[in-house]
């Protein structure tokens, strides 16, 4: 499998379930995975805080020196908050915030210099919850939301490029994994929450995060080449209501 053979690859938040999940798949088509996360172990390449803009100059300038550039970055990195604009406490607001909208604009301006020096593609992990809301995702909600129109932004700037830096978001609905898992723990009855969710999905399942990869593989690709600034719901169809 050849499709990103030659590709150097950037992902953040690779020791989560959605990162994991993309690295394996870029590994698999024959691209170097450059792998962060805030957490080390195995197979992380580089520590990385995305809400650090030290740390993406660090991480950067490795990069620039090991490689000579960059082909594509996979902004993974997220958390999430259950709560309500009344439940949410301001220091839980500005994290997610943080971590979920900074952390992406970070890794798109930093970035930048490096990808368009061959040209590249940019991949944006928002969410569903990116483009409807939730009575009780306030924090998330517009986190998500924000990565949404930042992708078009950036999407809009790298076209200006020759050869450009193509930007594009994608927006799962809830997938199998810890987050999912640590937000189900926080209603209290993650059993009857899990049900309601794949009740909710036209498909009836949560998603896997294999199949987030896959899509993020395509935008990454010479496959997607005219693609930039679209955002693709991979939701079971919960969108689609």
């Amino acid at each position: 499998m050849t499709r990103l053979q030659d590709k150097v690859v950037l992902v953040t938040g690779a020791a989560g379930a959605v990162g994991q999940a993309v690295a394996a798949a870029i590994k698999r088509e024959g691209g170097t995975v450059i792998a962060s996360d805030l957490r080390q172990g195995s197979g992380i390449d580089h520590p990385l805080d995305v809400t650090s803009e030290a740390d993406w100059q660090s991480v950067l300038d490795a990069i620039d020196r090991a490689h000579g550039g960059l082909d594509g970055l996979v902004n993974a990195a997220g958390i999430a908050f259950l709560g309500s604009v009344e439940d949410t406490d301001y220091p839980s607001w500005r994290r997610v915030l943080a971590v979920n909208l900074d952390g992406t604009f970070l890794g798109c301006k930093h970035a930048m210099p490096l990808l368009k020096r061959r040209g590249g593609s940019i991949v944006n992990l928002s969410s569903v919850s990116g483009i409807v809301g939730g009575h009780n995702l306030a924090a998330y909600n517009a986190s998500k939301g924000g990565v949404r129109l930042l992708t078009k932004s950036v999407a809009l700037h790298g076209a200006r490029f020759k050869p450009p830096v193509r930007c594009n978001s994608v927006h799962p609905a809830f997938l199998e994994g810890p987050m999912v898992e640590d937000i189900l723990a926080q209603t209290g009855r993650p059993d009857v929450a899990r049900s309601q969710l794949a009740r909710d999905i036209p498909l009836g399942r949560l998603g896997d995060p294999s199949e987030v990869a896959e899509l993020c593989v395509y935008l990454l690709s010479d496959e997607s080449r005219f693609v930039t600034g679209a955002e693709f719901a991979i939701d079971g169809g919960l969108t689609a209501r």
